[in-house]
């Protein structure tokens, strides 16, 4: 769908911050099998697990990387991104770079509004030129980042400078080719493909706040991606209790009557935000039943005891994330209860958190801290 919405140029997902929180290395397999044509990262040491764990596509750092690592880089076949004079003075200056097998692939990024890196477009052009004269490197495109796809007038003011650096490329000879459009650049169709984009948010079936509501394009096309993520757990123990009970920390519940309190093993050890104390839901049996008492850092609290039938026991699975029968929690639901984003929600599921793979036809392939292939865990990120 994404490559169709960019009009089939090369698609380069973002697997940063261990792919949102999915997982990198199984995520990045799944895409590249899928046709990624490359992958992006934030880090170096990001980009050298994926090729530790066998991925040989194109990889791009998005920040500049220490340039003690330049070598490392080009015998690992990872692209890097330049975007700060002084940084470019000191990649260029490390020993070796001119007696490596194959030349360093160098992006380089353009600053045109978001405030955050890259070039000044005046400072590009002598960037490009240095680059171009340096033996062991070679210039692979020139990019820049939206600020606000959401936002027209500041797009428009962002693409004209981006274009207006790259038209003095030109005409000092550097044709490269170029990329600007993410996730909401995509989906909102506000941001031209050009020669390749950088789906990140997206490609976990997820669209970027911003874009939701008021009829933009992108509810439209929204409705064509399915979560990746959802987060499941059992109980460790179901309890009744007393009126006048305090619930964890504080506390800051205390029950009102007697009432049926289930543990859930997970807290904000593992990326569940103590901001969400009292604030969120979780869906068991096809019911909504309210998270009590502070966020802990290994348990929550979910008081059960309107669920009708027999009551619920350790063997039932709730569901944090995703959906149930009818139900749905998404990640929008917690980003707004505790005031930020679904980027922020995804990303902060802790590596303790088992994830399970799933493809059309069952389980694929399990993660966790020890790796293995034992039983299903008792809480789960599938």
């Amino acid at each position: 769908m994404l490559r169709s919405l960019a009009g089939d140029v090369p698609v380069s997902p973002v697997v940063k911050a261990d792919a949102y929180g999915h997982g990198a290395v199984p995520v990045a397999q799944a895409l590249a099998a899928a046709g990624a044509d490359g992958l992006c990262v934030a880090t170096f040491d990001e980009a050298v697990v994926l090729r530790e764990a066998g991925i040989d596509r194109p990889i791009v750092v998005l920040y500049p990387i220490p340039p003690e690592l330049a070598r490392e880089a080009a015998d690992e076949r990872i692209a890097v991104t330049a975007g700060d004079e002084t940084l470019l003075d000191r990649l260029l200056a490390q020993p070796g770079l001119d007696q490596i097998a194959a030349p360093l692939a160098v992006h380089l990024e353009v600053e045109t509004g978001l405030g955050r890196g890259g070039f000044e477009p005046e400072a590009l052009t002598p960037a490009a030129d240095r680059l171009r004269a340096a033996p062991g490197v070679r210039l692979a495109s020139v990019w820049t980042h939206m600020q606000a796809s959401d936002d027209e007038a500041i797009t428009a003011r962002q693409l004209r400078r981006f274009e207006e650096a790259v038209s003095r490329l030109r005409e000092a000879g550097h044709d490269l080719p170029r990329h600007a459009a993410a996730s909401g650049g995509i989906l909102e169709g506000g941001v031209a493909s050009l020669d390749g984009v950088r789906p990140g948010l997206a490609i976990y079936g997820l669209v970027p706040d911003e874009l939701l509501g008021g009829g933009r394009q992108a509810d439209a096309r929204a409705r064509e991606l399915r979560p990746v993520m959802s987060l499941r757990a059992q109980p460790v123990r179901v309890a009744n209790l007393p009126a006048g009970s305090g619930i964890s920390y504080g506390p800051t519940f205390t029950t009102s009557r007697p009432s049926r309190i289930a543990t859930l093993p997970l807290g904000y050890g593992d990326g569940w935000s103590r901001a969400l104390s009292n604030r969120a839901e979780a869906l068991v049996r096809g019911v909504r039943v309210p998270i009590v008492g502070n966020v802990a850092m290994d348990a929550i609290m979910a008081d059960v005891t309107d669920v009708p039938g027999l009551p619920v026991g350790v063997e039932d699975e709730f569901v944090l994330i995703g959906r149930q029968g009818d139900l749905e929690i998404t990640a929008l639901d917690l980003a707004r209860a505790r005031a930020t984003n679904q980027w922020e929600v995804v990303t902060n599921m802790a590596a303790r958190l088992p994830r399970v793979y799933h493809a059309a036809s069952g389980p694929q392939g399990l993660r966790t801290l020890v790796s293995g292939t034992g039983p299903r865990p008792r809480r789960t990120l599938a």
